[in-house]
């Protein structure tokens, strides 16, 4: 009945689940999903409208819209996916560290994430694209390296607060190593703050992507992604619309369904939290 109740209130965040759940589905099964390969080219169907044949019509190259649309989910969301996991593990730990032991190890800690905040993410990431080259993981490493800070300075402001509770004193005081008690008593208390952090980063993480494959730097061809297929589009948007709305249409989609779906979390688990992160 509680479940109902929330789904009655928030309608959105029923309509964002949805939505997320079909572009999850939509990568995941992208070879049914699309019978046409994304990486085809048909010079007899060049610049083609949206058909019966071709549901989103083809690009400059007569490559199936609909099929690039549906593969680039498959990338975009396993980039997305593996970047939080990367970022909120190495911030995590980080965080946890700089918060409980305090002293040199905080001071470094929140001094790198300092200069890394300092830099915008899409400058940080064109500069450390332009210099290591792009591949799949080091793309997934620079977009972390873009997103661990915020992971860090959430669970280390956490931590501070929960290594004054008299549990984690008592612990201490019992003679339980700093590990058992960071293990034990204060990473399972921030677990759902690192879950709301998880979801909101997911839909920034997908704009950085596609950000840098618009620019050249992100995914590169034959993988197909909806940064790089923006780009391919803007230069026929008079012409051939239906090339870029396709991608652009699934990038605010799923970006606007994962923030809802984190304000949702951060609502449920986080009740009365106000923290601007």
């Amino acid at each position: 009945m509680a479940h109902r109740a929330i789904w009655r209130r928030q309608p959105q965040l029923l309509v964002a689940v949805f939505v997320l759940a079909s572009i999850v589905l939509a990568g995941v099964l992208a070879p049914w999903v699309s019978a046409c390969d994304p990486t085809t080219v048909s010079l007899s169907d060049v610049l083609s409208p949206p058909s019966d044949a071709h549901w989103f019509g083809t690009d400059q190259i007569g490559r199936d819209v609909f099929a690039r649309t549906v593969y680039g989910a498959r990338v975009s969301l396993f980039v997305a996916l593996a970047t939080v996991l990367l970022a909120g593990a190495t911030g995590g730990v980080l965080g946890l560290a700089a918060g409980y032991l305090g002293g040199p190890v905080d001071t470094v800690v929140m001094r790198l994430a300092d200069i890394q905040l300092a830099f915008p993410a899409v400058i940080l990431a064109m500069v450390v694209a332009g210099a290591v080259g792009v591949t799949l993981p080091n793309l997934i490493a620079l977009l972390a390296l873009a997103h661990w800070a915020r992971f860090a300075r959430v669970l280390r402001g956490e931590t501070l607060t929960l290594r004054q509770r008299d549990y984690v004193l008592l612990a201490r005081l019992s003679g339980v190593s700093r590990f058992a008690i960071v293990a034990r008593h204060i990473a399972p208390s921030v677990a759902g703050v690192f879950i709301v952090l998880a979801t909101l980063d997911i839909g920034s993480v997908i704009v950085l992507e596609s950000t840098l494959s618009f620019l050249g730097l992100g995914i590169q061809p034959p993988l197909a992604s909806w940064g790089a297929m923006i780009a391919d589009g803007r230069g026929v948007i008079d012409t051939a619309w239906w090339i870029l709305l396709a991608p652009g249409v699934a990038i605010a989609a799923t970006v606007l369904a994962a923030n809802r779906l984190g304000d949702a979390l951060r609502e449920r688990l986080l009740p009365g939290s106000r923290a601007a992160w």
